[in-house]
């Protein structure tokens, strides 16, 4: 598989609309300037869900998608070296997701999971 073809591999998708909803009200939220995250402490050893949402305040298509993809390169870039069992996680895109550095929305994206609880390796 190719570089731009890889996928989350510590972590599940959540894709379906009754998820997502079940992480707003059941979990616990988490602004940051550049990522708002809503998480969700399950009882059990499952491997980790993460979902990505943008709205339209955001941009047009083009603007959503490109936060998309940056939000999951930094779940990416994070999960490589941490597990996030019984975790199910929805990270929120704001217009600064679109705009600041890389590395500022992975510092804020670990500051918020510490925030949360969630331990993490280096």
């Amino acid at each position: 598989m190719t570089d731009t073809g890889k996928k989350l591999q510590s972590v599940l998708r959540l894709k379906k609309r009754v998820q997502f909803l079940n992480v707003a009200a059941n979990g616990q939220k988490v602004p940051t300037s550049s990522v708002v995250l809503q998480l969700l402490h399950r009882n059990d050893c499952e491997a980790g869900r993460v979902g990505f949402t943008v709205t339209k305040k955001v941009g047009n298509s083009v603007v959503r998608n490109r936060v998309k993809r940056r939000l999951r390169g930094v779940m990416q870039e994070i999960a490589q070296k941490n597990s996030f069992q019984g975790i199910d996680m929805v990270m929120i895109g704001r217009k600064s997701t679109f705009e600041k550095p890389y590395q500022a929305i992975v510092k804020d994206f670990r500051w918020a999971l510490h925030k949360a609880g969630v331990v993490l390796n280096k």
